[in-house]
């Protein structure tokens, strides 16, 4: 490790540690010498001078919280001596110029993905259920497991084999701890080559609740249809629930008016029997599966990429190493002409004004200050605050307060302007960055995106979190280099050289973007993918941070 604490921005007055501190240390940082007052774990931060209650505390460059109790110089940053605090902002017709990364190491590259008819291209070819109900989740559980262990895309086998081998040494009476669970079968022999899955949107809505809840949801499960991953779709319909199949298929062709994938609709109350339907289902679906796996990957250029940014399980080293090298990888993509989401509305909080301030336009603007301060009264009228977003998790590993939080988690959106402000799944049209509003719980988050039209998705994480989304794959990008060995089965590209300064940001950047194309192109598979973590969470508009 070439340094052991950093100042993440000139204007700061908290120093990051890089590696564990120890109380008397003294740190010679920029001419100046502190004695550390306290221990400082890694990913913490110490004050660089004394200060009173109501002193500003600034980092990444912002306000970041105000001072509740005085501190010394060296002293660690606390939820006890900081609170979280952020500057207003508003429209200020601010100039602003973007000065693009040297693309060209990529310039003229391509990845081979599924072309569709309208123009868009997958980056993965799946058949998806859809229930428009949540009475119809059983029903899709019978069919997942029918058709994943036949077609070849269960990934369980290893653990029902190590079920039945702990049933064996039970019933001989041998010792269950001696058991080992055997590591994971070759992968089945798939039928159809050029399917890449069959997912499943089981979810909990369309019925009860409030008719505007449903209303939503139907937007959401078109925007899903209608994904340039998506090549065929299966619907699964009660029929007496709120979310009628008509109101779906208006809100699919408003979404797509010239959509044409295969697309089969069936309705248990006008069904013989479930056992009729079901096997009606599978049988429309294989005849389905046959015809999308005459779609071949192609090549198309970098272009064609939309790409989502998201953290989750965030540490004090998302917003130095991973978050950074994401957005130098998004500022790449803009470059090059393709399409970055940013979303996560609450861990925007603190770093409005710079948003505004890179918005092509006014309308731009105030659309997003018009979502943000919406937002905003929903979380207060309610009885909490943007403030309450860091978790336990988030807090333990130096994440103090929600501006601390969201200075970092903005920088994996890049540097490059604002084109387009989208509420919740409205889709994402234009190429560069697209500001998408969602929570920011992980799975809400990734669930936007994927209805606003990411085709990859980008998710950094310094704690761990085995996040994915059914129809668009999750690439893990980890912040330290421990977390990488010792979660390895979920994380994809370790940014841990940045901290121990083997690498650059930048370097880290072009690394991860050679991995989206990559992925794009099938040559290889996020872990997430592997594991079928398939997580799907519809927000219901209300409270959710």
């Amino acid at each position: 490790m070439k340094h052991r604490v950093l100042k993440v921005h000139n204007a700061d007055n908290v120093i990051v540690a890089l590696t564990d501190l120890v109380r008397g240390e003294i740190i010679a940082f920029e001419g100046q010498d502190y004695v550390l007052q306290e221990d400082i774990p890694a990913k913490h931060k110490f004050y660089m001078q004394d200060m009173q209650p109501g002193d500003a505390v600034t980092m990444y460059g912002v306000l970041v919280g105000k001072i509740q109790l005085p501190v010394t110089a060296g002293s660690r940053m606390s939820t006890e001596n900081l609170k979280h605090a952020a500057e207003p902002y508003a429209y200020r017709n601010a100039a602003f110029e973007w000065h693009a990364p040297d693309v060209s190491r990529f310039e003229g590259h391509t990845f081979n993905g599924y072309h569709r008819a309208d123009g868009r291209v997958g980056t993965a070819n799946y058949w998806l259920f859809i229930p428009t109900v949540f009475c119809e989740n059983r029903n899709l559980d019978v069919i997942r497991e029918a058709m994943h262990n036949e077609l070849g895309y269960a990934v369980t086998d290893k653990y029902k084999q190590f079920t039945h081998q702990l049933l064996e040494a039970h019933n001989k009476g041998e010792t269950l701890a001696d058991v080992d669970l055997s590591p994971s079968a070759n992968k089945q022999n798939r039928p159809f080559k050029n399917v890449d899955g069959i997912k499943f949107l089981n979810h909990q809505g369309g019925c009860g609740g409030i008719r505007q809840d449903a209303a939503v949801l139907s937007k959401l499960l078109a925007a899903y249809a209608d994904h340039p991953n998506v090549g065929g779709v299966t619907v699964l319909s009660l029929g007496c629930q709120n979310l009628q199949m008509q109101d779906f298929l208006a809100d699919l062709k408003a979404h797509n008016p010239e959509f044409n994938k295969p697309l089969f609709l069936f309705e248990q109350q006008q069904s013989q029997s479930e056992e009729q339907m079901i096997a009606g289902a599978i049988r429309q679906t294989f005849e389905g599966l046959v015809e999308i796996n005459k779609l071949e990957r192609q090549p198309a250029p970098i272009s064609k990429l939309s790409l989502g940014v998201k953290c989750g399980g965030s540490d004090g080293f998302s917003g130095i190493s991973a978050n950074p090298s994401v957005g130098y990888c998004a500022d790449l993509l803009v470059a090059l002409g393709g399409q970055v989401l940013l979303a996560e509305f609450p861990e925007l909080c603190g770093v409005e004004q710079e948003l505004v301030d890179r918005s092509v336009n006014r309308e731009t603007a105030e659309k997003f200050m018009h979502l943000m301060k919406s937002y905003d009264r929903i979380v207060t009228n309610a009885g909490s605050s943007f403030s309450m977003n860091p978790s336990p998790g988030n807090i333990k590993d130096g994440l103090i307060t929600d501006a601390i939080k969201s200075a970092g988690a903005a920088k994996k959106g890049g540097t490059s302007p604002v084109v387009a402000v989208l509420d919740y799944t409205e889709p994402a049209t234009k190429p560069g960055l697209n500001l998408v509003c969602t929570p920011g719980n992980d799975v809400e988050a990734t669930t936007g995106k994927a209805a606003s039209g990411a085709t990859l998705i980008l998710f950094t994480t310094g704690l761990g979190t085995p996040t994915g989304n059914p129809v668009c794959p999750v690439i893990k990008v980890s912040t330290n280099s421990s977390l990488t060995k010792r979660m390895g089965d979920i994380i994809d590209v370790d940014c841990g050289p940045v901290i121990e300064g083997e690498k650059t940001i930048q370097q880290m950047g072009e690394q991860i973007l050679e991995y989206c194309i990559k992925a794009a192109s099938g040559e290889v598979i996020p872990k997430a993918v592997q594991l079928n973590q398939d997580d799907f969470i519809p927000w219901k508009r209300g409270v959710s941070l």
